[in-house]
């Protein structure tokens, strides 16, 4: 891919995958001082928990890095005790680690684990779709399900896809993964789903920045698309073993993303910068 494809689409992930600026750019959370001092640590806790989660995805901290909770609290704006539930928690996801001097390290996370956790993705999500099927597709799932795949022909019906084509893909292809889920209705799953999506790369379009640095990028993403369209005429049709297989099947795209990435790290790194946390993956 030339140069200036590259450094674009590293533009376009930034832009559109990270949810949240970095701190050089834009404040830190802050304690929010109200009636309510409960509901305000509440939301503070949960504030530092998700801006330190995407600083680590967006690749801020090296593996092996000390994550001390003064200096954490200070870039954050926030106090110790907020700072020190998230590194808890993030440990919890597979993100850090206990280090032996105390505190904790950010952890080295091997393709394998990845790999693992997209195969998770792909039975749960197969789950959640053989729900949908057996439980009948009501008519607003329906027609949401119809504007993504409307959305999504528009899109590759093009002979070429600019960044903008590969945000609103990425736009969509998140709406009707999070559609079938939220559709099964089982809470349990979904709260699976969301944990295990919070690996690196493990999510639907986690890996869909890679596609655009290779020559088959648009293919897969067709392919990709007409699966979409197969697993729908499976749930309108109530066949729950099919709509399952699909679903399952539809991860072993971005299977072959991992594996590219990781042949070609030096390049896929621009795009997703924490890449740097897999072991198969060290520049």
């Amino acid at each position: 891919m030339a140069k200036k494809g590259i450094l674009g689409l590293f533009a376009y992930n930034q832009k559109h995958i990270a949810r949240f600026p970095n701190t050089d750019s834009h404040p830190s959370p802050r304690i929010c001082k109200d009636g309510n001092g409960r509901e305000a640590m509440e939301s503070q806790q949960e504030r530092v928990l998700v801006y330190l989660r995407d600083l680590i995805l967006k690749g801020e901290f090296t593996p092996g890095e000390r994550l001390g909770e003064v200096a954490l609290a200070e870039r954050l704006k926030a106090s110790r005790t907020p700072v020190r539930l998230a590194l808890t928690t993030l440990e919890q996801e597979g993100l850090v680690e206990p280090s032996p001097a105390g505190g904790y390290v950010m952890r080295r996370i091997t393709a394998a684990e990845i790999a693992d956790a997209i195969a998770v993705r792909g039975h749960l999500e197969g789950m959640a779709a053989r729900l949908v099927a057996e439980h009948g597709v009501p008519r607003q799932l329906s027609n949401a399900l119809a504007e993504c795949l409307r959305a999504g022909d528009r899109l590759l019906a093009k002979s070429e896809l600019d960044l903008d084509d590969y945000a609103a893909y990425t736009d969509m292809n998140n709406r009707f993964h999070k559609l079938i889920v939220e559709g099964s209705g089982n809470a349990a799953l979904m709260r699976a789903i969301d944990m295990n999506n919070r690996l690196p790369f493990a999510a639907a379009s986690a890996m869909l920045p890679m596609q655009s640095a290779i020559e088959e990028g648009r293919q897969w993403l067709f392919m990709a698309h007409q699966q979409h369209h197969s697993l729908v005429e499976a749930l309108a049709r109530g066949e729950g073993s099919r709509a399952q297989a699909l679903a399952t099947e539809h991860v072993q795209i971005a299977q072959k993303n991992l594996a590219y990435a990781l042949e070609r790290p030096d390049v896929c790194v621009k795009l997703a910068p924490a890449l740097h946390l897999v072991a198969e993956a060290v520049l």
